[in-house]
């Protein structure tokens, strides 16, 4: 065996369990998986699980825990790990899913699933993952609840219409529904306010909104949810990675003559930041001719209006970022 130039926890992560795998690489690039142990997802097992690392790992070299972004479920140990100064990454679950096709695993369990992420961890430079911004993070929770009493009210909406259009609709269940519509509507209302006493109290983010907000399309509420989906574009380096955190890069299969698949955007990643874009990008093909010429070229191209609607996305979530990193304005000219 060489020398120890690279350590990594892979861990994946459950709802009531993390299943970890210990790996390392030597200085002759070869890899070794040499442990295996499954903790409870809560803090006594953060604490165990730490211990017996640092038990079965070279103290001299420091050791990467790498897991994929599992809904919530993740949070509070990489929380946990940040507070206590250890390293850790954090890894969209699409990256972790094309590494373990390129591995030709015929099994997939939660043992191989760890032991996959620990190897990416020691094959790929990974960024250090860091707390969110408090603010970005309470912002990023205001908006999303705001989203789940939107699609709540819809779905009412839909009940309301399908029970005026029966022969003799149900007057009580209609003031039901309508009292459900009365009562989302203020609790819309109570954190639209509490998403302005947020960015008030801050005013570093409020200037950076109100730059953002300068872009045809792009409203506060726009501006607050990519912010806080983002944290500030904090560990996004270039607008590729941008466009695969979002979800709207474009995936194509194509083969020779004989297969040639329809290029569709990959909707693998935050959906919430690729819900944004969608109005932004109607409003801006509408009124901005600098989007507008973009939009009519792309469609006279390939013809596809939904193409060219989805290249406007990508462009003006790049230009959120361009606008908030450069700390500038939108000027059309």
């Amino acid at each position: 065996m060489g020398k120890i130039v690279k350590q990594t926890a892979g861990i994946d992560v459950a709802q009531k369990e993390l299943v970890v795998t210990l790996g390392r690489i030597f200085d002759d690039f070869s890899i070794e998986l040499f442990a295996h142990k499954v903790f409870k997802n809560n803090d006594s097992g953060f604490i165990s699980l730490v211990e017996w690392t640092s038990k079965l790992t070279d103290n001299e070299v420091d050791v990467r825990y790498v897991m994929e972004a599992t809904g919530v479920y993740h949070q509070k140990f990489a929380y946990f790990l940040a507070e206590n100064n250890y390293q850790a990454s954090i890894v969209l679950p699409n990256k972790i899913s094309s590494y373990m096709r390129t591995l030709e695993l015929k099994t997939i369990t939660d043992k191989s699933c760890s032991q996959a992420i620990a190897q990416f961890g020691l094959e790929r430079k990974l960024d250090k993952w860091s707390k969110p911004n408090p603010t970005y993070k309470e912002l990023q929770q205001l908006t999303r609840e705001r989203d789940q009493i939107v699609q709540e009210r819809s779905i009412i909406k839909n009940q309301i219409h399908a029970e005026n259009a029966e022969a003799q609709p149900n007057e009580k269940s209609m003031e039901r529904m309508q009292a459900r519509i009365r009562f989302l509507n203020s609790q819309e209302k109570e954190i639209k306010e509490d998403i302005n006493c947020l960015i008030k109290e801050n005013p570093d983010v409020k200037r950076v909104i109100d730059r953002i907000t300068t872009i045809p399309g792009v409203g506060e509420l726009t501006a607050v949810i990519v912010l806080a989906e983002t944290n500030g574009f904090e560990l996004i380096r270039n607008k590729s990675q941008l466009s695969s955190y979002a979800g709207l890069d474009v995936k194509e299969k194509q083969s020779g003559t004989s297969v040639k698949g329809k290029p569709r955007i990959s909707k693998k990643g935050n959906r919430n930041l690729r819900k944004s874009m969608h109005l932004p990008a109607l409003t801006a093909v509408k009124w901005d001719d600098n989007f507008i010429a973009i939009y009519t070229r792309l469609v006279s191209k390939h013809g596809i209006k939904m193409k060219a609607l989805v290249a406007i996305q990508r462009k003006i979530l790049e230009l959120i970022k361009n606008i908030k990193k450069n700390e500038t304005i939108y000027d059309k000219d």
